[in-house]
């Protein structure tokens, strides 16, 4: 399948909405916002995001039809990357080829990323793409309602 990236549309939404509203994603994600199925501070959030001079997010795209998004945020020096795949994509490689795109588009460096210690698959993209686990740490996971160890990753270089 082509994986492509493009500005988010207005009706990416709701996909992105049910998305976020899959327990498995969202304990896979572990930090995800307080109540995802809030669709007033889903809103606000992407409102926020799409708006925001230090946010680039996009739209991914398999052979045309939307499996998720990915978006870089922060101020430099400290800028993170994120992304969602929906979970009927995962295992095939939709997350690294998206974020290898992101990457193309972000040319800061370095530049960082999160991720519950326990989501291999989250670890294993973010190593494909050139990023190496800098830290642990441990912070309070909304979708398992506990605070769980993370690891944080960064790519230096081009």
């Amino acid at each position: 399948m082509d994986v492509s990236l493009r500005e988010v549309h207005d009706s990416d939404l709701p996909v992105f909405f049910r998305q976020m509203n899959d327990p498995e994603s969202c304990h896979m994600a572990a930090f995800t916002p307080e109540d995802p199925a809030d669709h007033g501070a889903f809103e606000a959030h992407w409102t926020k995001m799409r708006t925001s001079a230090d946010v680039a997010i996009r739209t991914v795209l398999a052979d045309g039809d939307v499996v998720g998004n990915a978006g870089v945020y922060g101020a430099p020096g400290e800028r993170e990357v994120t992304y969602w795949i929906d979970r009927a994509y995962w295992g095939r490689g939709f997350a690294t080829a998206a974020l290898r795109g992101l990457l193309e588009l972000e040319p800061e460096r370095p530049i960082y990323a999160r991720a519950a210690a326990d989501n291999a698959a989250s670890i294993r993209v973010l190593e494909k793409c050139g990023f190496r686990i800098s830290a642990k740490d441990r912070g309070y996971a909304p979708a398992r309602g506990a605070e769980i160890d993370e690891v944080v990753l960064v790519l230096h270089g081009g």
